[in-house]
């Protein structure tokens, strides 16, 4: 069968989009509907035809065909760059996670003994942690006989959530689970401060009559 020149001729951005199209949107030959009402690239309202026309017209400026509503009755296809439509809302997606915080949480390890200077250091990079805004997990690891005194390891738990008191908040007491114990705080939420009332002007005295 011979095909003549035009049946041929490369699809502008066809082949860069149409594994995206499908995740997304129905483009070009991928609409089959008989009649569709169509938007212009430039928003402008062209009517209702039969895909095949509205096609025709985005071949011609040289963009592509995009069912953009396929609920409607016909449905809505617009003229558009889809390629860089599928860019700028991929970018405005990367921004969006952006500027979302991703909240980790951190762990410090103890033992039974630790010394005070070491729990010092350890309280500190703690406190570093949650004021960062992370959740905070701290440990105290029984070895051998420090089992028989978990007490100890408890009473260190609940001094470390007490030095955190002004940042953070205890989530549940002290847990042991096998030879260790652990507690979890989670920093509290910071409040913007007030600002200052405006100082109210004098009244003026009143005139004596």
């Amino acid at each position: 069968m011979f095909l003549c020149a035009d049946a041929v001729r490369p699809r502008f951005y066809f082949s860069e989009v149409f594994l995206i199209a499908n995740a997304a949107h129905q483009i070009n030959e991928e609409i089959l509907d008989r009649e569709v009402r169509l938007i212009g690239d430039d928003g402008e309202q062209l009517g209702i035809m039969s895909s095949a026309e509205a096609l025709k017209i985005a071949e011609e400026r040289e963009l592509d065909l995009v069912k953009i509503a396929p609920g409607s009755n016909p449905p809505v296809c617009r003229i558009m760059d889809y390629g860089k439509y599928r860019f700028e809302q991929t970018k405005k997606e990367k921004e969006a996670k952006k500027n979302q915080r991703v909240i980790e949480i951190k762990e410090i390890r103890m033992s039974p003994g630790i010394d005070t200077n070491d729990f010092n250091t350890k309280l500190k990079n703690g406190q570093k942690f949650l004021a960062d805004g992370n959740r905070l997990k701290v440990s105290v690891r029984f070895r051998g006989r420090e089992m028989a005194h978990t007490e100890i390891g408890a009473q260190l738990l609940k001094d470390f959530a007490a030095q955190c008191a002004d940042i953070a908040n205890m989530d549940k007491a002290p847990k042991l689970e096998g030879r260790n114990m652990s507690v979890f705080l989670s920093p509290k939420p910071v409040t913007p401060a007030k600002k200052p009332a405006k100082p109210k002007a004098p009244k003026a005295p009143e005139a004596e009559g």
